[in-house]
């Protein structure tokens, strides 16, 4: 029996809508009774309210389904994460932590550091350690589950920093993309580009709702035989 995926958008510090996602889905699987495959697609911090919960919430999540053969947990690497990874290794994080950072700094912390006592020693090992050792894109039959996107002309050898980071037109214009055997039949699952609804093209599905931004968490649901189906959480 082939899985129902559930690929889950920007969640930027979003912690109570994750909270309240993943119980729609498992309530979904529930319902369901199928094999499952839960996809965190990136950008768990920075923005929103609760970045260190948004990170504790998937790593629970990763522990109840440890070794279990119904439910599987993805997770991948966002951008953010990568700024956040560089910025704890760096001698100087101000631009990271005074903007985009600003939020997950107070989440992690408790205050903007306005003694001066360094936010990085708040942030816990194990926390550091799973973002520097999620991948960049994963991959099962003709899903292609990814932050940002992929780079057409060159998939499936493109660069890593282009999962990430890619806004070109030259991926979000499907038409554009080559005519290439390695590209023949598959779906690019997204987020990184926040729209006011999930987006579906040809080949591409983007998540992204803008969680941060006053929009709902979003969860594409795929399911063999049926249409593109979405939850979300306000």
């Amino acid at each position: 029996m082939s899985p129902i995926y559930f690929a889950i958008g920007d969640i930027h510090g979003e912690a109570d809508k994750l909270r309240a996602l993943h119980a729609a889905i498992l309530d979904r699987i529930a319902f369901e009774k199928s094999p499952a495959v839960i996809v965190h697609l990136g950008d768990y911090v920075d923005r929103g309210p609760d970045s260190r919960g948004a990170i504790e919430q998937i790593l629970a999540l990763e522990a109840m389904f440890e070794g279990s053969t119904k439910i599987r947990i993805v997770s991948l690497l966002g951008n953010h994460e990568d700024m956040m990874l560089d910025a704890l290794v760096s001698e100087d994080s101000a631009r990271w932590a005074d903007g985009h950072g600003l939020a997950t700094v107070i989440s992690y912390f408790g205050s903007p550091d306005p003694t001066g006592k360094d936010w990085r020693n708040s942030v816990p090992k194990q926390h550091i350690a799973w973002m520097r050792a999620l991948p960049t894109l994963w991959r099962e039959g003709t899903y292609v589950f990814v932050h940002a996107g992929i780079d057409p002309p060159t998939f499936p050898e493109d660069d890593e920093s282009v999962h990430i980071w890619t806004r070109s037109i030259h991926f979000t214009e499907t038409e554009r993309w080559p005519k290439r055997k390695e590209l023949e039949g598959i779906t690019v699952i997204h987020g990184h580009m926040a729209r006011d609804e999930p987006e579906i093209v040809p080949q591409r599905i983007n998540v992204d709702t803008g969680a941060c931004y006053g929009g709902p968490l979003t969860c594409v649901v795929l399911k063999e035989g049926a249409e593109p189906s979405f939850l979300m959480a306000s």
